[in-house]
């Protein structure tokens, strides 16, 4: 097989990086790529944009492309499948129906409450008047949603009444014209990623992000400073309970609603200090830095699964195998991210990371003249694999303290809730 990867960040990496693993892939293209997959074997980047939908559909047939699989949620919402689909070309990756899950929080929100799920409190508003006027009636802590695509930066968990308003603020002056505010749950988060054929569902392992900035998990929100697999609060039980619950319920409300929804539903959970999970969010699409700590770990090949969820097979496919251990990425940034920060800056020791037995996935990186260089606010995912979560720590902080460029940033503490 022949497969194309649209996006060009660490998700993408090690989508392409899985899928080459597997003996039934002959070659993997990636739109645009970065500079972790300019220089992978049997891959090669395409000079197109995410957004490039007759571009990619004409690549894909005249390269005999058996499928063309979506990272990033932008394509998605904007109907890259639906484009894709209607020229014959098989893609992994909800339509732009399906997309709303994750493109609108309002729309996500009323299916959760629409099938009764387990989530916050919340209240929709498209006006910043009325919605400043809950918040001081309500108080805080309370959270401050944008209504769209925000690259995971579109949340405040806002400590204070005047947080809150400003975070309202600031959503209607940029172009978000709902802000969804929500009750704050107290607890601890993990992402329960999912893959599905629109009937199917099966979970991939429960992973943990890292979200803020800081150590201690301190300061704003960003895209993931790290995550770990498998997340071991999760017990069988309460795996059970999102199943039926969450994944299965929202299955069948896409269904009821007309939407063929085949690619990976991504629950954002909070588990309660009294062991209940709420829904905090959906995404339509695999978690970026959760699938670095996931697919490591993976043995059933995925382009299986995948075209499993394309075809509307995947209740005919064994069990999903996974080796057994642990697995830790460690996102090295850009100093700045995930405010203004400098790119263009040379990046040293790969190599001997990866000597070392560490997996240097690329995220906003570079090819340019022989070199790898910075070309975002996450820079790289440094990821390693363990019998066991001390193990796998250990060995993504050593890989990490190979690699150097002007300005580096990481948490030294990801992970920190499994150590012990």
């Amino acid at each position: 097989m022949k497969v194309l990867v649209v996006g060009n960040g660490g998700r993408e990496h090690a989508l392409a990086w899985k899928l080459l693993q597997s003996e039934g892939i002959q070659q993997v293209f990636c739109v645009p790529g970065n500079g972790g997959t300019a220089v992978m074997d049997r891959c090669q980047n395409l000079p197109l944009g995410v957004d490039d939908f007759e571009g990619m559909a004409r690549f894909a047939s005249e390269n005999d492309i058996s499928l063309v699989v979506v990272g990033p949620e932008l394509p998605l919402s904007r109907g890259i499948t639906d484009y894709l689909r209607s020229q014959h070309i098989p893609v992994f990756g909800p339509t732009k129906a399906g997309a709303q899950i994750e493109a609108s929080k309002a729309w996500a929100k009323a299916l959760m409450q629409e099938a009764k799920m387990p989530t916050a409190k919340a209240v929709v508003f498209a006006d910043a008047s009325s919605a400043k006027a809950y918040v001081k009636t309500h108080g805080a802590p309370i959270v401050i949603k944008a209504d769209g695509l925000a690259a995971g930066k579109g949340v405040t968990v806002a400590q204070t009444v005047a947080e809150a308003q400003a975070a309202i603020e600031e959503v209607f002056n940029s172009c978000f014209g709902i802000v969804v505010i929500e009750e704050c749950l107290m607890g601890e988060e993990v992402s329960v990623l999912a893959l599905t054929d629109g009937v199917t569902i099966r979970p991939l392992l429960p992973a943990q992000d890292h979200k803020r900035i800081g150590e201690g998990d301190t300061g704003p929100n960003t895209g993931g400073m790290g995550a770990y697999a498998p997340a071991r609060l999760l017990t069988p039980q309460l795996m059970e309970r999102i199943e039926k619950e969450v994944l299965q319920s929202a299955i069948a409300h896409l269904q009821k609603r007309k939407i063929d929804y085949r690619g990976v539903l991504y629950a954002g959970l909070m588990i309660t200090p009294q062991g209940e999970p709420k829904v905090l969010e959906f995404n339509c699409r695999f978690g970026d830095p959760e699938t670095q700590a996931i697919l490591p770990l993976l043995e059933t090949p995925l382009e299986e699964l995948m075209l499993a969820c394309v075809e509307q097979r995947l209740d005919k496919m064994p069990p999903i195998c996974w080796k057994p251990g642990a697995c830790v990425s460690v996102v090295m940034a850009s100093g700045g991210y995930p405010g203004d920060y400098e790119k263009g800056k040379v990046i040293s020791g790969i190599e001997q990371a990866e000597a070392l037995g560490a997996i240097v996935f690329h995220a906003g990186t570079q090819l340019r003249e022989n070199q790898i260089l910075t070309d975002g606010g996450r820079v790289l995912g440094v990821t390693a694999t363990g019998e066991n979560f001390e193990q796998a720590i250990a060995q993504a902080y050593t890989a990490v303290d190979c690699i150097e460029f002007e300005g580096k940033y990481y948490r030294r503490d990801i992970g920190h809730r499994v150590k012990g």
